[in-house]
Protein backbone atom coordinates (compact mmCIF):
# COMPACT_ATOMS: atom_id res chain seq x y z
CA UNK A 1 0.00 0.00 0.00
CA UNK A 2 2.61 2.49 0.73
CA UNK A 3 4.03 1.67 -2.73
CA UNK A 4 1.37 2.76 -4.42
CA UNK A 5 1.23 5.26 -2.59
CA UNK A 6 4.45 7.12 -3.10
CA UNK A 7 4.22 6.35 -6.91
CA UNK A 8 0.99 8.34 -6.80
CA UNK A 9 3.08 11.31 -5.28
CA UNK A 10 5.76 10.70 -7.82
CA UNK A 11 3.27 11.19 -10.71
CA UNK A 12 1.46 14.08 -8.97
CA UNK A 13 4.68 15.74 -8.47
CA UNK A 14 5.37 15.38 -12.24
CA UNK A 15 2.61 16.38 -13.66
CA UNK A 16 2.30 19.55 -11.33
CA UNK A 17 5.66 20.29 -12.25
CA UNK A 18 5.04 20.24 -16.15
CA UNK A 19 1.71 22.32 -15.52
CA UNK A 20 3.75 24.90 -13.88
CA UNK A 21 6.08 25.07 -16.30
CA UNK A 22 3.69 24.98 -19.35
CA UNK A 23 4.86 28.04 -20.65
CA UNK A 24 8.06 27.22 -21.62
CA UNK A 25 6.99 24.28 -23.17
CA UNK A 26 4.68 25.90 -25.54
CA UNK A 27 7.58 27.93 -26.68
CA UNK A 28 9.84 25.30 -26.87
CA UNK A 29 7.69 23.31 -29.47
CA UNK A 30 6.78 26.80 -31.48
CA UNK A 31 10.38 27.40 -31.85
CA UNK A 32 10.91 23.63 -32.96
CA UNK A 33 7.95 24.28 -35.22
CA UNK A 34 9.42 27.13 -36.68
CA UNK A 35 13.05 25.98 -37.36
CA UNK A 36 11.28 22.99 -39.32
CA UNK A 37 9.24 25.18 -41.36
CA UNK A 38 12.15 27.02 -42.41
CA UNK A 39 14.48 24.33 -43.12
CA UNK A 40 11.65 22.94 -45.54
CA UNK A 41 10.95 26.39 -47.30
CA UNK A 42 14.72 26.84 -48.11
CA UNK A 43 15.31 23.34 -49.46
CA UNK A 44 12.04 23.88 -51.57
CA UNK A 45 13.25 26.85 -53.18
CA UNK A 46 16.69 25.55 -53.84
CA UNK A 47 15.01 22.36 -55.34
CA UNK A 48 13.23 24.94 -57.93
CA UNK A 49 15.99 26.53 -58.87
CA UNK A 50 18.09 23.86 -59.59
CA UNK A 51 14.51 22.35 -61.70
CA UNK A 52 14.63 25.65 -63.77
CA UNK A 53 18.42 25.65 -64.54
CA UNK A 54 17.88 22.60 -66.01
CA UNK A 55 15.14 23.11 -67.87
CA UNK A 56 16.55 26.13 -69.50
CA UNK A 57 18.65 23.79 -71.76
CA UNK A 58 15.59 23.12 -73.48
CA UNK A 59 14.01 25.46 -74.50
CA UNK A 60 10.60 24.15 -75.94
CA UNK A 61 10.74 22.08 -72.93
CA UNK A 62 7.97 22.54 -70.22
CA UNK A 63 9.26 22.87 -67.02
CA UNK A 64 8.35 19.34 -66.15
CA UNK A 65 5.98 18.37 -62.94
CA UNK A 66 8.32 18.75 -59.99
CA UNK A 67 7.02 17.15 -56.38
CA UNK A 68 7.32 19.63 -54.17
CA UNK A 69 6.67 18.15 -50.87
CA UNK A 70 4.83 20.44 -48.21
CA UNK A 71 3.00 19.28 -45.31
CA UNK A 72 2.95 15.80 -46.94
CA UNK A 73 1.24 17.09 -50.33
CA UNK A 74 2.39 17.10 -53.48
CA UNK A 75 2.60 20.44 -55.48
CA UNK A 76 2.41 19.88 -59.13
CA UNK A 77 3.49 22.80 -61.20
CA UNK A 78 3.87 23.56 -64.75
CA UNK A 79 6.27 26.11 -66.81
CA UNK A 80 4.28 28.93 -68.55
CA UNK A 81 4.34 27.90 -72.49
CA UNK A 82 6.13 31.28 -74.36
CA UNK A 83 6.24 29.49 -77.92
CA UNK A 84 3.09 27.18 -79.05
CA UNK A 85 4.20 26.45 -82.39
CA UNK A 86 5.32 28.25 -85.69
CA UNK A 87 3.16 29.37 -88.32
CA UNK A 88 5.04 29.63 -91.87
CA UNK A 89 3.11 32.09 -94.38
CA UNK A 90 4.06 32.06 -97.94
CA UNK A 91 3.22 33.95 -101.12
CA UNK A 92 4.96 32.68 -104.48
CA UNK A 93 5.06 32.71 -107.50
CA UNK A 94 8.47 31.14 -108.90
CA UNK A 95 8.51 28.62 -106.53
CA UNK A 96 10.96 30.50 -104.52
CA UNK A 97 9.29 31.50 -101.11
CA UNK A 98 7.51 28.04 -100.97
CA UNK A 99 10.75 26.39 -101.31
CA UNK A 100 12.38 29.00 -97.97
CA UNK A 101 8.84 28.06 -96.23
CA UNK A 102 10.07 24.18 -96.63
CA UNK A 103 13.59 25.04 -95.43
CA UNK A 104 12.41 26.87 -93.13
CA UNK A 105 9.83 23.99 -91.42
CA UNK A 106 12.67 21.48 -91.70
CA UNK A 107 15.26 24.03 -89.31
CA UNK A 108 12.21 24.53 -86.48
CA UNK A 109 11.16 21.39 -86.61
CA UNK A 110 14.75 20.58 -85.19
CA UNK A 111 13.95 22.41 -81.90
CA UNK A 112 10.63 20.72 -81.52
CA UNK A 113 8.26 23.26 -82.20
CA UNK A 114 5.22 22.51 -83.80
CA UNK A 115 4.94 24.23 -87.20
CA UNK A 116 2.87 24.97 -90.29
CA UNK A 117 3.68 25.53 -93.82
CA UNK A 118 0.70 27.90 -95.41
CA UNK A 119 0.16 29.59 -98.45
CA UNK A 120 -1.65 32.83 -98.11
CA UNK A 121 -4.09 31.98 -101.16
CA UNK A 122 -5.43 29.06 -99.14
CA UNK A 123 -5.71 31.08 -96.06
CA UNK A 124 -8.59 33.60 -95.06
CA UNK A 125 -7.36 36.42 -92.98
CA UNK A 126 -10.76 37.97 -92.22
CA UNK A 127 -12.03 34.76 -90.50
CA UNK A 128 -8.33 33.21 -88.99
CA UNK A 129 -6.11 35.84 -88.87
CA UNK A 130 -7.09 36.93 -85.44
CA UNK A 131 -7.41 33.83 -83.77
CA UNK A 132 -3.09 34.36 -83.53
CA UNK A 133 -3.22 36.83 -81.23
CA UNK A 134 -3.99 34.79 -78.13
CA UNK A 135 -2.28 31.44 -79.80
CA UNK A 136 1.49 32.27 -79.02
CA UNK A 137 2.29 31.23 -82.18
CA UNK A 138 4.92 32.85 -83.71
CA UNK A 139 3.94 33.75 -87.48
CA UNK A 140 6.59 34.08 -90.80
CA UNK A 141 5.65 35.70 -93.43
CA UNK A 142 7.54 34.98 -96.72
CA UNK A 143 6.10 37.19 -99.53
CA UNK A 144 7.62 37.84 -103.21
CA UNK A 145 6.86 41.10 -104.85
CA UNK A 146 5.61 40.34 -108.25
CA UNK A 147 5.32 42.75 -111.36
CA UNK A 148 4.96 46.15 -110.72
CA UNK A 149 5.39 46.00 -107.49
CA UNK A 150 2.09 43.88 -106.94
CA UNK A 151 2.31 40.31 -104.63
CA UNK A 152 1.64 37.26 -106.35
CA UNK A 153 -1.55 36.09 -107.47
CA UNK A 154 -1.82 33.52 -104.24
CA UNK A 155 -0.87 36.60 -101.77
CA UNK A 156 -3.36 38.92 -103.37
CA UNK A 157 -6.36 38.50 -101.35
CA UNK A 158 -4.60 38.49 -98.17
CA UNK A 159 -2.60 41.62 -98.96
CA UNK A 160 -5.54 42.86 -100.18
CA UNK A 161 -7.19 42.45 -96.68
CA UNK A 162 -4.64 43.37 -94.45
CA UNK A 163 -4.59 46.58 -96.47
CA UNK A 164 -8.19 47.66 -95.74
CA UNK A 165 -8.30 46.48 -92.33
CA UNK A 166 -5.33 48.61 -91.57
CA UNK A 167 -6.76 51.61 -93.02
CA UNK A 168 -10.37 51.04 -91.68
CA UNK A 169 -10.54 52.33 -88.39
CA UNK A 170 -13.43 50.26 -86.97
CA UNK A 171 -10.22 47.25 -86.55
CA UNK A 172 -8.64 49.54 -84.83
CA UNK A 173 -4.96 49.73 -83.42
CA UNK A 174 -5.04 46.40 -81.32
CA UNK A 175 -7.09 44.17 -83.58
CA UNK A 176 -4.02 42.20 -83.68
CA UNK A 177 -2.02 43.14 -80.61
CA UNK A 178 -0.58 39.81 -79.36
CA UNK A 179 0.23 38.85 -82.70
CA UNK A 180 4.32 37.77 -82.95
CA UNK A 181 5.47 38.24 -86.83
CA UNK A 182 8.68 38.29 -88.81
CA UNK A 183 8.46 39.07 -92.27
CA UNK A 184 11.26 38.49 -95.33
CA UNK A 185 10.61 40.09 -98.48
CA UNK A 186 11.97 38.25 -101.74
CA UNK A 187 12.37 40.69 -104.51
CA UNK A 188 14.40 42.11 -107.19
CA UNK A 189 16.90 45.50 -106.60
CA UNK A 190 16.76 45.75 -110.43
CA UNK A 191 13.33 47.32 -110.15
CA UNK A 192 14.14 49.96 -108.49
CA UNK A 193 10.45 51.43 -107.84
CA UNK A 194 9.11 48.39 -106.51
CA UNK A 195 12.13 46.53 -104.94
CA UNK A 196 10.69 44.74 -101.86
CA UNK A 197 7.47 46.45 -101.90
CA UNK A 198 5.29 43.80 -100.68
CA UNK A 199 7.19 42.95 -97.60
CA UNK A 200 7.65 45.87 -96.92
CA UNK A 201 3.71 47.03 -96.96
CA UNK A 202 2.73 43.58 -95.02
CA UNK A 203 5.02 44.33 -92.61
CA UNK A 204 3.89 48.09 -92.03
CA UNK A 205 0.07 46.41 -92.25
CA UNK A 206 0.58 44.48 -89.47
CA UNK A 207 2.35 46.52 -87.48
CA UNK A 208 -0.31 49.17 -87.65
CA UNK A 209 -2.96 46.85 -86.50
CA UNK A 210 -0.79 46.47 -83.23
CA UNK A 211 1.19 43.14 -84.39
CA UNK A 212 4.34 42.68 -82.55
CA UNK A 213 7.58 41.91 -84.59
CA UNK A 214 10.29 39.63 -83.35
CA UNK A 215 12.90 41.19 -85.17
CA UNK A 216 13.48 43.37 -88.22
CA UNK A 217 12.22 42.60 -91.22
CA UNK A 218 14.65 41.04 -93.79
CA UNK A 219 15.13 41.35 -97.39
CA UNK A 220 16.22 39.12 -100.01
CA UNK A 221 17.82 40.27 -103.19
CA UNK A 222 17.80 37.87 -106.60
CA UNK A 223 20.05 40.50 -108.20
CA UNK A 224 23.46 38.85 -107.23
CA UNK A 225 25.10 42.27 -107.99
CA UNK A 226 23.37 44.04 -104.99
CA UNK A 227 22.48 41.00 -102.35
CA UNK A 228 24.24 41.65 -99.75
CA UNK A 229 25.45 38.05 -99.19
CA UNK A 230 25.50 36.94 -102.77
CA UNK A 231 22.44 35.97 -103.97
CA UNK A 232 18.79 35.54 -102.33
CA UNK A 233 19.64 31.83 -101.26
CA UNK A 234 22.37 33.43 -98.87
CA UNK A 235 20.22 36.65 -97.84
CA UNK A 236 17.80 33.90 -96.43
CA UNK A 237 19.72 31.84 -94.79
CA UNK A 238 21.93 34.60 -92.97
CA UNK A 239 17.98 35.80 -91.84
CA UNK A 240 17.05 32.33 -91.06
CA UNK A 241 20.23 31.77 -88.50
CA UNK A 242 19.00 34.98 -87.00
CA UNK A 243 15.47 34.13 -87.28
CA UNK A 244 16.61 30.61 -85.19
CA UNK A 245 18.20 32.26 -82.70
CA UNK A 246 15.38 34.93 -81.47
CA UNK A 247 13.43 31.84 -81.40
CA UNK A 248 15.14 30.11 -79.12
CA UNK A 249 15.59 33.15 -76.91
CA UNK A 250 11.46 33.70 -77.01
CA UNK A 251 11.20 29.93 -76.67
CA UNK A 252 13.33 30.52 -73.23
CA UNK A 253 10.89 33.57 -72.00
CA UNK A 254 14.01 36.13 -72.58
CA UNK A 255 13.32 40.04 -73.34
CA UNK A 256 14.96 42.37 -75.23
CA UNK A 257 17.55 44.27 -73.76
CA UNK A 258 16.21 47.23 -75.13
CA UNK A 259 12.55 49.38 -74.64
CA UNK A 260 11.61 47.67 -78.00
CA UNK A 261 10.50 51.26 -79.54
CA UNK A 262 13.21 51.54 -81.00
CA UNK A 263 13.18 53.31 -84.95
CA UNK A 264 15.14 53.09 -88.26
CA UNK A 265 16.98 49.95 -86.41
CA UNK A 266 19.18 52.12 -84.06
CA UNK A 267 18.78 51.32 -80.34
CA UNK A 268 18.59 54.38 -78.32
CA UNK A 269 21.37 55.06 -75.55
CA UNK A 270 20.92 53.14 -72.48
CA UNK A 271 21.07 56.59 -70.45
CA UNK A 272 18.14 57.63 -72.18
CA UNK A 273 16.37 54.71 -72.13
CA UNK A 274 16.53 54.57 -68.70
CA UNK A 275 15.39 57.95 -68.18
CA UNK A 276 12.25 57.76 -70.63
CA UNK A 277 11.23 54.42 -68.78
CA UNK A 278 11.37 55.88 -65.36
CA UNK A 279 9.64 59.04 -66.75
CA UNK A 280 6.73 56.42 -68.38
CA UNK A 281 6.42 54.88 -65.06
CA UNK A 282 5.96 57.93 -63.42
CA UNK A 283 2.89 58.74 -65.77
CA UNK A 284 1.42 55.93 -66.13
CA UNK A 285 1.07 52.26 -64.18
CA UNK A 286 2.37 49.72 -66.61
CA UNK A 287 -0.07 46.32 -67.08
CA UNK A 288 0.90 43.33 -65.33
CA UNK A 289 0.80 41.17 -68.39
CA UNK A 290 3.29 44.15 -69.45
CA UNK A 291 5.46 41.00 -70.74
CA UNK A 292 2.53 39.21 -73.39
CA UNK A 293 2.33 42.99 -74.40
CA UNK A 294 5.84 43.71 -75.20
CA UNK A 295 6.44 45.88 -78.40
CA UNK A 296 9.09 45.41 -80.87
CA UNK A 297 11.48 47.87 -82.80
CA UNK A 298 9.95 49.27 -86.31
CA UNK A 299 12.04 48.67 -88.73
CA UNK A 300 10.35 50.96 -91.40
CA UNK A 301 11.36 54.63 -91.74
CA UNK A 302 8.26 55.51 -93.46
CA UNK A 303 6.63 54.49 -90.22
CA UNK A 304 8.90 56.84 -87.92
CA UNK A 305 8.64 59.60 -90.59
CA UNK A 306 4.63 58.96 -90.59
CA UNK A 307 4.36 59.19 -86.80
CA UNK A 308 6.52 62.48 -86.74
CA UNK A 309 3.98 64.15 -88.96
CA UNK A 310 1.05 62.54 -88.00
CA UNK A 311 1.12 62.14 -84.54
CA UNK A 312 0.69 59.24 -82.74
CA UNK A 313 -3.46 58.33 -84.24
CA UNK A 314 -2.36 58.73 -87.50
CA UNK A 315 -2.86 55.55 -89.92
CA UNK A 316 -1.93 57.15 -93.12
CA UNK A 317 0.92 56.91 -95.36
CA UNK A 318 1.83 60.53 -95.02
CA UNK A 319 4.03 59.70 -98.50
CA UNK A 320 1.10 58.69 -100.33
CA UNK A 321 -1.32 61.19 -99.34
CA UNK A 322 1.23 64.46 -99.37
CA UNK A 323 -0.54 67.48 -98.56
CA UNK A 324 -3.84 66.20 -98.55
CA UNK A 325 -3.32 65.11 -94.77
CA UNK A 326 -3.97 68.81 -93.64
CA UNK A 327 -7.07 69.51 -95.92
CA UNK A 328 -8.40 65.79 -94.05
CA UNK A 329 -7.87 67.34 -90.77
CA UNK A 330 -9.89 70.02 -91.39
CA UNK A 331 -12.63 68.35 -92.82
CA UNK A 332 -12.99 65.72 -89.79
CA UNK A 333 -13.15 68.72 -87.69
CA UNK A 334 -16.26 70.39 -90.18
CA UNK A 335 -17.49 66.68 -90.23
CA UNK A 336 -17.28 66.44 -86.66
CA UNK A 337 -19.31 70.21 -86.29
CA UNK A 338 -21.82 69.15 -88.63
CA UNK A 339 -22.82 65.79 -87.04
CA UNK A 340 -22.87 67.63 -84.06
CA UNK A 341 -25.42 70.30 -85.13
CA UNK A 342 -27.54 67.89 -87.75
CA UNK A 343 -27.42 63.91 -85.54
CA UNK A 344 -29.94 63.38 -82.78
CA UNK A 345 -28.20 60.30 -80.74
CA UNK A 346 -27.97 59.25 -77.21
CA UNK A 347 -24.48 58.48 -75.91
CA UNK A 348 -23.49 56.63 -72.84
CA UNK A 349 -24.38 52.96 -72.61
CA UNK A 350 -24.23 52.01 -76.74
CA UNK A 351 -24.80 53.97 -79.63
CA UNK A 352 -28.43 54.35 -80.35
CA UNK A 353 -30.62 54.39 -83.10
CA UNK A 354 -28.99 57.55 -85.39
CA UNK A 355 -31.64 59.74 -86.88
CA UNK A 356 -29.74 61.30 -89.87
CA UNK A 357 -32.30 63.69 -92.06
CA UNK A 358 -31.93 64.36 -96.06
CA UNK A 359 -27.76 65.58 -95.07
CA UNK A 360 -25.02 65.60 -97.13
CA UNK A 361 -21.08 66.36 -96.34
CA UNK A 362 -20.67 68.81 -98.72
CA UNK A 363 -21.46 72.97 -97.96
CA UNK A 364 -21.88 73.87 -101.50
CA UNK A 365 -24.98 76.37 -101.22
CA UNK A 366 -23.68 78.43 -98.35
CA UNK A 367 -25.69 77.25 -96.03
CA UNK A 368 -25.41 75.38 -92.58
CA UNK A 369 -27.51 72.48 -93.35
CA UNK A 370 -27.09 70.84 -96.73
CA UNK A 371 -29.53 68.56 -98.38
CA UNK A 372 -29.50 66.24 -101.41
CA UNK A 373 -29.57 67.54 -104.75
CA UNK A 374 -33.31 66.51 -105.64
CA UNK A 375 -34.50 68.43 -102.58
CA UNK A 376 -32.52 71.27 -103.60
CA UNK A 377 -34.27 71.13 -107.10
CA UNK A 378 -37.81 70.49 -106.00
CA UNK A 379 -37.79 73.77 -103.62
CA UNK A 380 -36.66 75.59 -106.77
CA UNK A 381 -39.91 74.36 -108.72
CA UNK A 382 -36.99 71.71 -110.83
CA UNK A 383 -37.64 68.28 -111.00
CA UNK A 384 -36.69 65.53 -108.16
CA UNK A 385 -35.34 62.14 -107.85
CA UNK A 386 -36.73 58.43 -109.22
CA UNK A 387 -39.11 58.82 -106.96
CA UNK A 388 -40.74 61.54 -108.25
CA UNK A 389 -40.64 60.05 -111.78
CA UNK A 390 -41.52 56.11 -110.86
CA UNK A 391 -44.33 57.13 -108.06
CA UNK A 392 -44.79 60.70 -107.88
CA UNK A 393 -43.15 61.35 -105.02
CA UNK A 394 -42.04 64.96 -104.37
CA UNK A 395 -38.88 64.96 -102.99
CA UNK A 396 -38.91 68.27 -100.98
CA UNK A 397 -41.58 66.25 -98.78
CA UNK A 398 -39.22 63.10 -98.33
CA UNK A 399 -37.41 62.72 -95.17
CA UNK A 400 -34.41 60.28 -95.48
CA UNK A 401 -33.33 58.39 -92.31
CA UNK A 402 -32.47 54.94 -90.46
CA UNK A 403 -33.70 53.59 -87.49
CA UNK A 404 -29.99 51.66 -87.26
CA UNK A 405 -26.53 53.35 -87.89
CA UNK A 406 -25.16 49.58 -88.03
CA UNK A 407 -24.43 47.09 -90.45
CA UNK A 408 -23.30 43.39 -91.28
CA UNK A 409 -21.59 44.20 -94.90
CA UNK A 410 -18.10 46.32 -95.14
CA UNK A 411 -18.91 47.40 -98.65
CA UNK A 412 -16.10 48.74 -101.13
CA UNK A 413 -18.40 50.90 -102.46
CA UNK A 414 -20.24 52.42 -98.90
CA UNK A 415 -20.66 56.34 -99.45
CA UNK A 416 -19.66 56.79 -96.05
CA UNK A 417 -16.65 55.48 -96.15
CA UNK A 418 -16.87 53.22 -93.34
CA UNK A 419 -17.46 55.45 -90.49
CA UNK A 420 -20.67 53.92 -89.29
CA UNK A 421 -20.48 50.49 -86.50
CA UNK A 422 -20.37 47.24 -87.99
CA UNK A 423 -22.72 44.22 -86.50
CA UNK A 424 -24.48 40.38 -86.72
CA UNK A 425 -27.15 41.91 -84.52
CA UNK A 426 -28.21 44.71 -82.58
CA UNK A 427 -26.33 45.42 -79.39
CA UNK A 428 -27.16 49.33 -78.97
CA UNK A 429 -29.24 50.92 -76.77
CA UNK A 430 -32.10 51.15 -78.41
CA UNK A 431 -34.52 54.08 -79.01
CA UNK A 432 -38.15 53.83 -79.28
CA UNK A 433 -40.19 54.53 -82.53
CA UNK A 434 -42.44 57.41 -81.13
CA UNK A 435 -39.05 59.33 -80.34
CA UNK A 436 -37.31 58.87 -83.69
CA UNK A 437 -40.04 59.95 -85.64
CA UNK A 438 -41.01 62.80 -83.83
CA UNK A 439 -37.16 64.24 -83.71
CA UNK A 440 -36.47 62.86 -87.32
CA UNK A 441 -39.86 65.27 -88.41
CA UNK A 442 -38.67 68.07 -86.27
CA UNK A 443 -34.98 67.68 -87.68
CA UNK A 444 -36.45 67.58 -91.20
CA UNK A 445 -38.43 71.00 -90.47
CA UNK A 446 -35.54 72.77 -89.20
CA UNK A 447 -33.41 72.21 -92.12
CA UNK A 448 -35.95 73.13 -94.46
CA UNK A 449 -36.41 76.21 -92.12
CA UNK A 450 -32.98 77.17 -93.36
CA UNK A 451 -33.57 77.38 -97.07
CA UNK A 452 -36.15 80.59 -96.05
CA UNK A 453 -35.22 83.51 -98.31
CA UNK A 454 -32.43 81.39 -100.11
CA UNK A 455 -32.48 82.57 -104.04
CA UNK A 456 -34.40 80.58 -106.21
CA UNK A 457 -36.71 78.28 -103.80
CA UNK A 458 -40.22 79.02 -104.10
CA UNK A 459 -42.22 79.57 -100.82
CA UNK A 460 -44.97 77.48 -101.86
CA UNK A 461 -42.99 74.52 -102.18
CA UNK A 462 -41.26 75.80 -98.92
CA UNK A 463 -44.34 75.29 -97.16
CA UNK A 464 -45.14 71.82 -98.68
CA UNK A 465 -41.65 70.92 -97.34
CA UNK A 466 -43.05 71.44 -93.72
CA UNK A 467 -45.25 68.48 -94.03
CA UNK A 468 -43.63 65.31 -94.64
CA UNK A 469 -45.03 62.73 -97.04
CA UNK A 470 -42.49 60.12 -97.72
CA UNK A 471 -39.79 58.47 -95.81
CA UNK A 472 -36.51 56.71 -97.46
CA UNK A 473 -34.88 53.88 -94.67
CA UNK A 474 -31.85 53.91 -97.02
CA UNK A 475 -29.48 57.19 -95.76
CA UNK A 476 -26.98 54.44 -93.93
CA UNK A 477 -26.90 51.19 -92.36
CA UNK A 478 -29.53 48.20 -91.91
CA UNK A 479 -32.58 49.56 -91.30
CA UNK A 480 -34.13 46.07 -90.87
CA UNK A 481 -31.63 45.32 -87.65
CA UNK A 482 -33.82 48.01 -85.97
CA UNK A 483 -35.58 45.78 -83.01
CA UNK A 484 -38.78 47.43 -83.41
CA UNK A 485 -38.99 48.35 -87.26
CA UNK A 486 -42.43 47.00 -87.50
CA UNK A 487 -43.22 49.44 -84.99
CA UNK A 488 -42.10 52.21 -86.68
CA UNK A 489 -43.24 51.76 -90.53
CA UNK A 490 -46.73 51.37 -88.75
CA UNK A 491 -45.86 54.94 -86.86
CA UNK A 492 -45.39 56.24 -90.42
CA UNK A 493 -48.22 54.85 -92.33
CA UNK A 494 -50.20 56.22 -89.20
CA UNK A 495 -48.99 60.01 -89.74
CA UNK A 496 -50.01 59.34 -93.88
CA UNK A 497 -46.10 58.91 -94.65
CA UNK A 498 -45.26 56.13 -97.18
CA UNK A 499 -42.67 54.18 -96.48
CA UNK A 500 -39.19 52.99 -98.70
CA UNK A 501 -36.90 50.56 -96.95
CA UNK A 502 -33.67 48.60 -98.15
CA UNK A 503 -31.87 45.89 -96.90
CA UNK A 504 -28.62 44.23 -98.22
CA UNK A 505 -29.86 40.73 -98.43
CA UNK A 506 -28.44 39.46 -94.91
CA UNK A 507 -31.06 39.18 -93.14
CA UNK A 508 -33.95 37.01 -94.41
CA UNK A 509 -35.62 36.10 -91.27
CA UNK A 510 -36.17 39.63 -90.65
CA UNK A 511 -37.42 40.21 -94.29
CA UNK A 512 -40.27 37.11 -93.94
CA UNK A 513 -41.38 39.10 -90.54
CA UNK A 514 -41.29 42.01 -91.78
CA UNK A 515 -45.37 44.11 -91.82
CA UNK A 516 -46.22 45.24 -95.14
CA UNK A 517 -43.68 48.60 -96.04
CA UNK A 518 -44.81 51.00 -99.48
CA UNK A 519 -41.51 49.66 -101.25
CA UNK A 520 -39.45 47.17 -100.05
CA UNK A 521 -35.77 46.77 -102.24
CA UNK A 522 -32.84 43.79 -101.65
CA UNK A 523 -30.05 44.81 -102.80
CA UNK A 524 -28.12 42.68 -105.58
CA UNK A 525 -24.46 43.79 -105.41
CA UNK A 526 -23.00 40.57 -106.85
CA UNK A 527 -24.13 37.22 -108.73
CA UNK A 528 -21.58 35.08 -107.45
CA UNK A 529 -20.78 34.00 -104.10
CA UNK A 530 -16.57 34.95 -104.84
CA UNK A 531 -17.69 38.49 -106.25
CA UNK A 532 -20.48 39.01 -103.16
CA UNK A 533 -17.44 38.30 -101.34
CA UNK A 534 -15.27 40.61 -102.17
CA UNK A 535 -17.36 43.62 -102.71
CA UNK A 536 -19.62 43.26 -99.70
CA UNK A 537 -17.10 42.07 -97.42
CA UNK A 538 -20.13 40.60 -95.17
CA UNK A 539 -19.47 39.76 -91.64
CA UNK A 540 -21.80 36.32 -91.72
CA UNK A 541 -19.95 33.41 -92.79
CA UNK A 542 -22.93 32.06 -94.21
CA UNK A 543 -23.64 35.35 -96.03
CA UNK A 544 -24.30 33.33 -99.47
CA UNK A 545 -27.07 31.40 -98.06
CA UNK A 546 -28.53 34.03 -96.06
CA UNK A 547 -28.05 36.14 -99.51
CA UNK A 548 -30.05 33.30 -101.85
CA UNK A 549 -32.71 32.90 -98.49
CA UNK A 550 -33.16 37.07 -98.80
CA UNK A 551 -34.48 36.90 -102.16
CA UNK A 552 -36.49 34.05 -101.51
CA UNK A 553 -38.39 35.79 -98.71
CA UNK A 554 -38.49 38.77 -101.11
CA UNK A 555 -40.33 36.78 -103.75
CA UNK A 556 -42.83 35.68 -100.98
CA UNK A 557 -43.82 38.83 -99.72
Amino acid sequence: LDVSVDTWNFFYTSLVSLWLQRFYIYFGVAFGLSIWFIIIHFSTKRKKKVTEEKSNGNPTALEGTEDKLVNGYANLKAKEVYVAGTKIFYGSQTGTAKRFAKGLAEAVTLLDLPVEVISMGDYDPEDCLSEETSSRNICVFLVATYTDGQPTESAAWFCKWLEEAASDFRYGKTYLKGLRYAVFGLGNSVYVDHYNTVGRKVDRWLWMLGASRIMTRAEGDCNVAQSKHGSIEADFEAWKTKFLSRLQALCRGEKKPCSGKCKKGKCKSRGKQSKESSDQERGASEPENAEAEELFESSSEEEADAEEAGGTNSVVDVEDLGNIVSHMKKTKVQFKKFKAENCQYTQGAGFTALVWLSLVCFNVFGVSVCVFLCCQAMLRGRGGCYKHTFYGIQSHRCMEATPSLACANKCVFCWRHHTNPVGTEWQWKMDQPEMILQEAIENHQNMIKQFKGVSGVKAARLEEAMTVKHCALSLVGEPIMYPQINQFVKLLHQHGISSFLVTNAQFPDEIRNLEPVTQLYVSVDASTKESLKRIDRPLFKDFWQRFLDSLKALSEK
